[in-house]
Formats: structure tokens, C-alpha cells, sequence
């Protein structure tokens, strides 16, 4: 259930800022009147979400009816799953730092266009990061068939991310997101290493992969499947006492090299820092103004905009 929690929390905790930067601006621009289409836009994208949600699950309990077909779906969907997982965190750990201004920009451009647009723009804004939990969330729930728990755990996910999104909007709590994201992020390349593993035994179980039977080790005797530290193991990043060669494989292929990546300091310099020439330093009284309105800018920014742009920290050396 953990592992659900986390896809809740790190995916509705991104989706909140994200609504929060569209609610700050138009607060700050005197456009209140446009946060009707702001919610709906929101709201639409909820209902689609858990709309697709359900037509997976849909999919894979009544629409196939051999059992052949349900692993080679829940393979497909546990491989596209790691591809989004992957993805999101990469793109968070590089976007992060401008995602604030290029909502902005959007949202200029769609009060140009109409209300429309505000709502298509809210609507595109959150909708992947739906669409991207719905799917991670049946990969990752598949070891917990006929169990509501990793349902409560992701709800309980999204619920804690909006009342921290709340917060954050209110300037009442301050979080380093940078470190929330690193964390979290790790945390998510394991799990995207079990579903991975998940999926590779689903391939398996649909004639699809060979080696069902070939063991890489078995250590049941260590670690007992009726422990409740071996079902937290499982639960989490589908560490099993009795995996595949296949499994084994994957999991470590993908875990590995993909934390090593993320992990890594990315070393980022200066634009122009070995170019530029020493210039005479202005004077004091010409740079004043500038530095006023700076100030007076960053200071109308609400706490879950200044810390959503501070989430790409990772990067620095």
C-alpha cells in the first residue's frame, strides 16, 4: 500500500502546484472571474482520469475472457507504466525550475482567447498527471487483486498532497521540494523496477517471455512470504524470496542504471561564465530601481509557486 500512497502524494502533489501557479496568477492579475473555467477545466480532468481508470480495470476483468490475454494486457500496462514513471521524474527533475513561468505564459495567452481556453488550459495542466496515475496505479496494484487497500492508500496520497498544496498556496508551510522530489523520486524508480518485475512475470505467464520456472535464487527460508516485512517488501518494490532469472534481470537492469542517473549531480554553468570579460561595475544608484522591482515581484509570489521553481535544486552541483 505504500507504493500507492507514494503514486498518490508525488503525482497529486504535482498536479496541486501546478493549479495552485494557475490560481496564484490570476488572483495577483485581478482575474477572478476566470477561476470558474480554472475548476472545471480541473474537474474534467478528474472525471476523465478515474474514466480511464476504470476502463483498464474494465478491460482486463470482463473484456478478456482468456486468461492468456489478461497477463499479456496487465504486461503491456505494467511496461507502459515504467515508461511514464521514468519519464515523469526526469522531466520534473529538468522542468521544474521554468514550469512556473511557461504556465504563466499559457494561461496569458488562453485570457486572450476566452474562457474556453482557460478551461482547456487547466484541463491539459492536470490531466496527465490523471492519466499517468490511473496507469501507474493498476501496474502497481496488481499483487493486491480483490484488496481495497491500495485504493484507500492512493487516496490517502492525493488527499495528503492537496492539503499540502494548500498550505504551501496559503504561505502556512514551507517544504524543501527539492528534496521531495529527489526522495520521492527514488523511491519511485523502485517501484517502477517491481512493476517492471511484475510485468516481465506477466510476459512470462502469457507464453510471451521464457523461463517461468527458472528460478534465479530462493531464499524463502530467510525471507518467509508470511512475514509482514517480506509483504511489505512485496508491497512496495515487489521484492520477492523467489524470482525468476528473467525477473532478477529486469528489476536490478532497470533499478541500477536508472537511480545512478537520477541520482547524478548534473553540473550546470553559468551562461556566459567563461566568456564574458571583466566589465566596470555600475553604479550603485543605476542599478537600484532594477533591483526594487525584483524584489517587489518575487515578494506577490505565493509559497507553492517560489517552491515549485526551487524543485529542480538536483541538478546543481
Amino acid at each position: 500500500m505504500f507504493a500507492t500512497y507514494l503514486i498518490g502524494l508525488r503525482e497529486g502533489l504535482e498536479a496541486t502546484l501546478v493549479v495552485s501557479i494557475l490560481v496564484a496568477f490570476l488572483v495577483k492579475s485581478q482575474r477572478r472571474d476566470r477561476l470558474p473555467q480554472v475548476w472545471a477545466g480541473v474537474a474534467l480532468a478528474v472525471v476523465l482520469s478515474v474514466l480511464f481508470g476504470w476502463l483498464i480495470e474494465y478491460t482486463s476483468t470482463s473484456l478478456l475472457a482468456r486468461s492468456e490475454d489478461r497477463e499479456l494486457f496487465e504486461a503491456i500496462t505494467s511496461v507502459a507504466a515504467v515508461v511514464f514513471v521514468t519519464w515523469m521524474i526526469f522531466w520534473m527533475r529538468k522542468a521544474a525550475r521554468t514550469i512556473a513561468g511557461e504556465l504563466r505564459g499559457k494561461l496569458t495567452e488562453a485570457l486572450a482567447v476566452g474562457s474556453l481556453a482557460v478551461a482547456g488550459m487547466a484541463f491539459l495542466a492536470v490531466i496527465r498527471e490523471g492519466l499517468e496515475t490511473a496507469l501507474i496505479f493498476y501496474s502497481a496494484a496488481q499483487g493486491a487483486a480483490g484488496d481495497s487497500g491500495p485504493l484507500l492508500a492512493l487516496v490517502g496520497g492525493i488527499v495528503t498532497a492537496i492539503v499540502l498544496g494548500v498550505l504551501l498556496y496559503a504561505s502556512a508551510l514551507r517544504i524543501n521540494l527539492s528534496k521531495f522530489f529527489t526522495w520521492t523520486g527514488a523511491l519511485l524508480v523502485l517501484v517502477a523496477a517491481g512493476i517492471l518485475k511484475y510485468g516481465v512475470h506477466d510476459f512470462q505467464e502469457a507464453g510471451v517471455l521464457p523461463g517461468l520456472g527458472d528460478l534465479a535464487f530462493d531464499i524463502t527460508g530467510v525471507l518467509d512470504p508470511t512475514t509482514w516485512y517480506a509483504a511489505l517488501l512485496a508491497g512496495m518494490f515487489n521484492v520477492t524470496p523467489a524470482p525468476t532469472v528473467l525477473e532478477t534481470i529486469a528489476w536490478i537492469g532497470y533499478a541500477v542504471p536508472v537511480l545512478v542517473l537520477f541520482l547524478r549531480p548534473t553540473r550546470r554553468t553559468a551562461p556566459g561564465a567563461t566568456t564574458a570579460k571583466p566589465s566596470a561595475p555600475a553604479p550603485a544608484a543605476a542599478s537600484a530601481p532594477p533591483t526594487t522591482t525584483t524584489v517587489t515581484e518575487r515578494g506577490a509570489d505565493t509559497g507553492a509557486e517560489a517552491e515549485a521553481e526551487a524543485a529542480s535544486a538536483p541538478q546543481r552541483a
